[in-house]
């Protein structure tokens, strides 16, 4: 029992790790290789973990292999437009200009219900407000609507709006985020001001933020 829970944790760990190595991706972000992979990697990992007979190498040499083999295909399809097309394949219009071209979808093994499931995912109810669809090489649909159905920004209304920047974590969980505040050109002394004006002290906060108008956000946490 207890070589079964080591086994099992060491597997959990290469694979962690091996799945950090391959990016950040989420799994409708997948290429078709990517998922392959994912899925075999899946298999390989469980299969040294259900038979303790198997040696664990069986089980983690393959899976090294197949990152070894992501990380080649990826290289190839920076490299090479060719090899792109042939492992990713390429992006497809289903809707072209205002029309649903019946032939890609057709291609695609789409149907028309499918197409509209889709479409309402992105908040489009009608298929007459879209101007183009675009199904890309991991199966998701990105979607153009037409002029007059977009959304309103603020360049239609000549409007420029203000720098907004990114926020920064201070404080998360009483922990001061102290390269954040080098970052911010600031120090503790400051911060302990800031969180002074929400009446406690850093350390006792759940999370404090900064925005990019230099805002300040901060709850307490609870007591125990």
């Amino acid at each position: 029992m207890l070589v079964l829970f080591i086994r099992s944790i060491l597997i959990y760990i290469v694979v962690l790790l091996v799945m950090r190595l391959m990016g950040k991706r989420e799994i409708g972000q997948l290429q078709p290789f990517e998922l392959v992979i994912s899925i075999m990697i899946a298999d390989l990992a469980a299969t040294p973990i259900a038979n303790s007979g198997i040696p664990i190498t069986n089980g983690i040499i393959p899976i090294f292999g197949l990152l070894f083999m992501d990380l080649l295909i990826s290289v190839g399809n920076m490299k090479s437009l060719k090899i792109r097309k042939l492992i990713s394949g390429k992006p497809s219009l289903l809707i072209y200009r205002g029309k649903i071209d019946e032939k890609v979808l057709r291609k695609e093994r789409f149907t028309i219900n499918e197409l509209q499931e889709r479409l309402r995912d992105k908040d489009i109810m009608n298929l007459g407000d879209v101007e183009y669809a675009i199904l890309e090489t991991s199966g998701q649909i990105n979607v153009i609507q037409k002029p007059n159905k977009r959304n309103a920004i603020p360049e239609d209304f000549g409007i420029e709006p203000e720098y907004e920047g990114i926020s920064y974590d201070l404080v998360i969980d009483g922990v001061i985020m102290y390269d954040n505040l080098r970052i911010l050109n600031k120090d503790y002394k400051w911060l302990k001001k800031e969180i002074k004006k929400f009446g406690y002290e850093p350390e006792e906060a759940l999370i404090a933020t900064i925005d990019g108008k230099g805002q300040l956000f901060s709850q307490k946490k609870e007591s125990k």
